[in-house]
C-alpha cells in the first residue's frame, strides 16, 4: 500500500493526479504546511528536505518498502512500478524525462517565485515581480512552441504532462493570459477535462 504525504500544492497535485491516472490504491496523510506539519519528526524521517509530498510504499523494489521524496523522483518511480506514463522506447522515454526536467528545473521555480513575490512576500519589490512574471512568460511561449506541433509535451500523454498542468493551470495568479498560448491553452483544457485529473485535484475536498 502507498502511504501518500501531501496537502494540496502544483507539487502535491502533480502526484494525486499521477495516481489517479495510474489507479493505485493510497492512504493520504495530510501534511499542513501552513501549520508547519512538514517540520515535524515523524515527517522529517520519509523527507529530510521537508517539503511535499512523500510517499512510502510498503510493496517496494524487491518486496521491501521504500520512502520517495521529490515529485518528479515520485513521478518516475510510480511510472516505473506500473509500466505506464513513460515509454520504453528509448526517444520517447528520454524526450519525457526532459521535459520532465523542464518542469522541476524551469516551470516550477520560476512560476512558484511568481506566487510568492506577488502573493505572499511582505512587501511589493517591483524588480522581483517583473523578473519572475517575463521569466514565466518565456517558459509559456517554450511550452506553447512545442506544443503547436505535438499534442502532449512527449508524443503520448505522459508524467511531463502530469507534472506540468498543475502550475500552468494557476495561470490567472501569476498575471500571466494563457489565451496568448493557443496551444498551451488546448493542451491544459485537454487535460483539465481528463476524469482522473480532476478527481486528483479534488482528493483534499
Amino acid at each position: 500500500m502507498i502511504e501518500l504525504y501531501s496537502w494540496p500544492t502544483p507539487n502535491g497535485h502533480k502526484i494525486h493526479i499521477a495516481l489517479e491516472e495510474l489507479n493505485l490504491s493510497y492512504n493520504l496523510h495530510p501534511i499542513d504546511i501552513t501549520k508547519g506539519d512538514q517540520f515535524k519528526s515523524d515527517f522529517l524521517k520519509i523527507n529530510p528536505n521537508n517539503k511535499i509530498p512523500a510517499l512510502v510504499d510498503s510493496d517496494g523494489p524487491n518486496q521491501k518498502p521504500i520512502a520517495i521524496f521529490e515529485s518528479g523522483a515520485i513521478l518516475i518511480y510510480l511510472a516505473e512500478k506500473t509500466g505506464k506514463l513513460l515509454s520504453e522506447d528509448p526517444i520517447q522515454r528520454i524526450t519525457t524525462l526532459q521535459w520532465l526536467m523542464f518542469q522541476m528545473g524551469g516551470v516550477g521555480p520560476m512560476l512558484g517565485q511568481i506566487h510568492h513575490f506577488r502573493h505572499y512576500a511582505p512587501e511589493s519589490i517591483p524588480y522581483a515581480i517583473d523578473r519572475y512574471t517575463n521569466e514565466g512568460k518565456r517558459l509559456y511561449k517554450v511550452l506553447d512552441q512545442r506544443l503547436g506541433s505535438h499534442e502532449f509535451l512527449a508524443d503520448d500523454y505522459s508524467i511531463a504532462d502530469i507534472a506540468t498542468f498543475p502550475w500552468i493551470k494557476l495561470w490567472p495568479r501569476q498575471d500571466i493570459n494563457i489565451n496568448e498560448f493557443p496551444n498551451l491553452k488546448r493542451w491544459h483544457d485537454q487535460i483539465n477535462n481528463r476524469p482522473a485529473v480532476q478527481k486528483g485535484l479534488k482528493v483534499f475536498e
